[in-house]
């Protein structure tokens, strides 16, 4: 399945995409299951299969507005340098551990929707990755059970302002102005993912591709990420791993390519979509 968060005139709901139609499983489901985290905390998959199984979709999808895939989630963690030629390009040392950072939930906006370059920045780099959402919690996650936790995956966009994320040796700065993540379009069930070392992802800025990688190529796999993550903090279901940007980020290349009004971006993942999102500069 694929499952979507969006709003239509003032309500936000979720539903499952069906083709160009959307099932509305917030106006069917909500009363218990507001929101799309709020079902994968309540264990609610098997409802929302039933449901996608016994109702008629209601919606369009050209006729919504597409929010991330979770709007709402409690934690964000983001993994740094976890693809090897990116290391290598940013001339760091090798790592014993994952580096880690965290997004603010309201930093970010779904598929379609424009991606901000701060006023006060003029170096926006887009980071293409795989996102993991989590859909069985726990602590301490042995690695052979870590892909029985996860729920789904989608594309992200981990846009940072590079010269906030060097003002100290800590990255939060640079990864929370509003509107610089994007997140979706979709989440794919992980039963339609049975592999997700065999993904390919694939970054492009004015159609022009600037990343490309298989997803065998991170450092810390997601299983290895899951039982680091799990070992110092609980996972919740609905919470999402990000798992890191492959080498040919903007702010290495000669010249740097930074993203600016009037561009659009688009992070494409074999098996789980295309996120497109429009630039705009603040106003």
């Amino acid at each position: 399945m694929k499952l979507v968060s969006f709003r239509h005139g003032a309500k936000d709901s979720y539903g499952v995409l069906a083709g160009t139609d959307i099932i509305d499983l917030g106006a069917k489901l909500g009363a218990h299951y507001p929101t799309l985290r709020q079902a994968l905390l309540g264990n609610a998959m098997g409802k929302i299969a039933d449901a996608a199984r016994s109702t008629k979709p209601s919606l369009k999808l050209d006729a919504v507005t597409l929010l991330p895939v979770i709007p709402d989630a409690e934690k964000l963690i983001c993994v740094g340098v976890n693809y090897h030629e990116h290391r290598i390009e940013t001339g760091r040392d090798k790592s014993a551990y994952p580096v880690l950072f965290l997004r603010f939930a309201d930093s970010q906006v779904g598929h379609g929707q424009p991606m901000v370059k701060p006023k006060n920045s003029d170096r926006f780099d887009y980071e293409g990755e795989l996102a993991v959402i989590i859909g069985k919690g726990g602590r301490h996650i042995g690695e052979p059970a870590a892909l029985d936790h996860v729920a789904g995956y989608a594309c992200y966009n981990d846009g940072s302002v590079r010269d906030w994320q060097r003002h100290t040796h800590q990255f939060t700065p640079g990864k929370n102005f509003p509107a610089t993540g994007a997140f979706g379009p979709w989440m794919v069930t992980a039963d339609e993912v049975p592999d997700p070392k065999q993904l390919t992802l694939v970054t492009r800025l004015n159609g022009t591709e600037l990343q490309r990688t298989g997803t065998d190529m991170m450092i810390f796999d997601i299983p290895a990420l899951i039982a680091y993550i799990s070992a110092f903090t609980a996972l919740r279901p609905g919470d999402v791993i990000i798992t890191g940007t492959p080498g040919g980020v903007g702010d290495r290349r000669t010249p740097p390519v930074y993203m600016k009004g009037g561009d659009t971006v688009e992070v494409d993942i074999s098996g789980v979509g295309v996120l497109r999102n429009p630039v705009v500069n603040e106003d």
